[in-house]
């Protein structure tokens, strides 16, 4: 399994992540290319306790889904609905310029990969309280998904 913890999955990450261009055409979704990288950049923010981030975590959500998303060798399922604090056109941060805010996305996973108690502290919107590992492993699909829907 794919996941943070892993120098080279991490490097993979990056790569895509320079892959990524500002005119990227999406699969699926509606976000652009520099809202997805805003995006992911909000979500990691919420994990550090930097951005407010909403619950809407339940007994499934904590563990069926949980299991499925972290475990289960299939690629995360497009349309799910991110937290409007996440969320580019509601709450998010704006895009300013691509280039800055892909290097900022690139720190933030740098240091979202350094060990460090603090992770385990902030619960999950959907996944409530997760283990580091349980954290990096999510971190990793998250990029993955992103990279995915512009074909990167």
């Amino acid at each position: 399994m794919k996941t943070f913890s892993n120098q080279e999955d991490k490097a993979e990450i990056f790569a895509r992540l320079r892959r990524l261009r500002p005119d990227s055409q999406r699969q699926w979704g509606k976000m652009t290319a520099h809202q997805a990288i805003c995006h992911l950049t909000d979500s990691f923010k919420c994990k550090f306790g930097e951005r407010e981030s909403t619950s809407a975590s339940n007994l499934m959500t904590k563990t069926l889904m949980k299991w499925i998303a972290l475990k289960a060798p299939l690629p995360w399922p497009h349309g799910v609905r991110t937290m409007p604090e996440n969320d580019q056109e509601i709450g998010g941060t704006p895009p300013v310029e691509f280039e800055h805010d892909r290097q900022q996305l690139e720190l933030l996973i740098e240091r979202f990969c350094q060990p460090s108690k603090d992770l385990r502290l902030q619960p999950h919107p959907y996944f409530g309280q997760m283990t580091e590992a349980e954290w990096l492993r999510w971190g990793y699909l998250h990029c993955d998904h992103h990279l995915r829907q512009f074909g990167v």
